[in-house]
């Protein structure tokens, strides 16, 4: 899977309540904007670098009127992993519904109802999100 540094908003940062990602992607840095709506479906990808010590945690994709994601804040899309599945190493991915986002600031915002998670976020097309590998067990005696 390759990540674009320029879409990825938060590097292994720890979030708390109602925390959202260190940096946000800037839609109209170009004329007319980036209208990432149409075409090629996009999804927020979050992957779990510590694990969530007390409570789930609330993933969101966000939209804001401001670049630090704090004004006018709209939440597009939701997703809770079990706390048992937030561990080191995990991947969600949060796919944006059509027509998202409305605001000029895309960003992420994670939420536990107590303790911290640490994470990374970016956005990718949906056809370039993977999953970890996984290790099968042999077919074959040696």
């Amino acid at each position: 899977m390759f990540i674009d540094a320029l879409t990825k908003v938060a590097t292994a940062q720890a979030f708390g309540a109602a925390g959202v990602s260190a940096s946000s992607l800037d839609l109209t840095l170009l004329t007319p904007g980036r209208q990432i709506g149409t075409g090629e479906p996009l999804s927020a990808v979050v992957t779990v670098d510590v694990a969530a010590t007390v409570a789930p945690p609330i993933m969101e994709v966000i939209s804001a009127t401001d670049a630090a994601l704090t004004a006018g804040i709209i939440s597009h899309i939701q997703r809770t992993p079990a706390l048992a599945e937030a561990v080191a190493g995990a991947i969600f991915e949060i796919p944006l519904p059509m027509g998202a986002p409305t605001q000029r600031f895309l960003g992420v915002r994670i939420t536990t109802a107590g303790g911290t998670i640490t994470a990374s976020a970016y956005f990718a097309p949906r056809k370039l999100v993977s999953i970890p590998p996984r290790a099968y067990a042999k077919g074959f005696t040696v």
